[in-house]
């Protein structure tokens, strides 16, 4: 069984990261993974996977994402392998458009990663968005509601989706060691200031503002860390200027230690607009630290029951479960045991098991 893997580009996100750790249990499990990358840019995750050296990388070079070109370079690739499984926007486009160009007979599985995007959002697309979807041979769902939605985005039938949950690498979160906070590389936090952690990239479905807006209401002894990189870091910076918080709030850019850092932490905080399953929320849980997200499709579902919700965007509701936690040991720890508990449930294992198996079945 031959599988190629396609993809964007392996930048820092949550569904790129997902795939990194993916492609290696595959390979494990028996299966021939290859992965091709629209833009072929050396991202830490695809760094990662250069050096283990578990499958053949393709890139269609470093331009933009959006070249109508990937589909003719797509083309050749497709014959060569039993099944192709595409990943997020635009490369599920290009592959469907190679397909039909390349009169190929390659089955074809996407997964659908979030509940929103701008596609859904805009009328316009909604018959090209079926058109698409209909050549996809299966559609995973990473949650339910990501099913429930595309569904009713589609119109097509409803055997034509598969619900399997993403996982994390419980094994690296175990194994991971807190970092000494004083030594945190760019952030200035002395050993009894209180730490919250927020792991996103800076895109729009992300809500780094809200957190950034409730440090205001905390006691300055509460620092706020952020990991993660994109277009929006610059307005974020220019917030906590803005704020006087230049003290208090520092930006740690791309890291690859993201479950040391959990682990040194005292709160995690998952502040979104909208989420297709949340996989840092997990991974906080796992790290045995309370965990506090926003409560939006995609996110309330995982935390409900394990960690605390807070309104989307309220950042003053934010501030106020950031300072309950602190303020009770008992309740602190209660919650990030349950989160614990929670997280157990989400082995990455598990998930890649279900993809075999769907591989398997649709080579039948």
């Amino acid at each position: 069984m031959k599988i190629l893997q396609i993809i964007g580009s392996l930048t820092t996100a949550g569904a790129e990261k997902l795939l990194s750790e993916t492609i290696p249990l595959l390979v494990q499990r028996g299966i021939e993974v290859d992965l091709l990358v629209l833009n072929g840019y050396q991202y830490p995750y695809m760094k990662q996977l250069q050096r283990l050296k578990c499958c053949k990388i393709y890139s269609l070079g470093r331009g933009s994402l959006l070249n109508p070109l990937h589909i003719f370079n797509i083309i050749p690739y497709l014959v060569k392998y039993d099944l192709v499984h595409v990943h997020l926007f635009p490369a599920h486009y290009w592959a469907v458009f190679a397909k039909i160009f390349g009169f190929s007979s390659t089955k074809l599985v996407f997964t659908e990663h979030s509940t929103s995007n701008r596609r859904i959002q805009n009328k316009g697309f909604k018959y090209i968005e079926r058109f698409i979807y209909s050549y996809y041979s299966k559609i995973i769902c990473i949650t339910e509601e990501v099913k429930q939605v595309f569904e009713l985005h589609t119109k097509l039938k409803s055997e034509r989706f598969l619900v399997i949950t993403n996982g994390i690498n419980l094994k690296v979160i175990n194994n991971a060691l807190p970092l000494n906070r004083v030594k945190i590389d760019g952030a200035v936090i002395n050993e009894n200031d209180k730490i919250i952690i927020q792991v996103a990239g800076f895109r729009i479905e992300k809500d780094q503002k809200t957190s950034i807006r409730a440090m205001q209401y905390l006691n300055t002894n509460v620092k706020l860390i952020l990991v993660g990189d994109g277009f929006l870091r610059k307005e974020c910076e220019q917030l906590v200027k803005e704020l006087n918080l230049v003290e208090r709030v520092y930006f740690l850019g791309v890291r690859t230690d993201v479950p040391a850092l959990l682990k040194t932490a005292d709160i995690s905080v998952v502040s979104s607009n909208w989420e297709g399953f949340g996989l840092v929320a997990v991974e906080g849980m796992a790290a045995g630290k309370p965990l506090i997200a926003s409560d939006v499709a995609g996110l309330s579902n995982v935390v409900k029951g394990a960690g605390i919700l807070f309104k989307k965007g309220k950042y003053i509701n934010l501030a106020k479960k950031i300072r309950e936690l602190l303020a009770d040991e008992v309740y602190y720890n209660r919650v990030a045991r349950a989160g614990l508990i929670r997280a157990q449930q989400y082995d990455i294992n598990d998930m890649v098991d279900k993809q075999v198996r769907l591989y398997r079945d649709l080579l039948k």
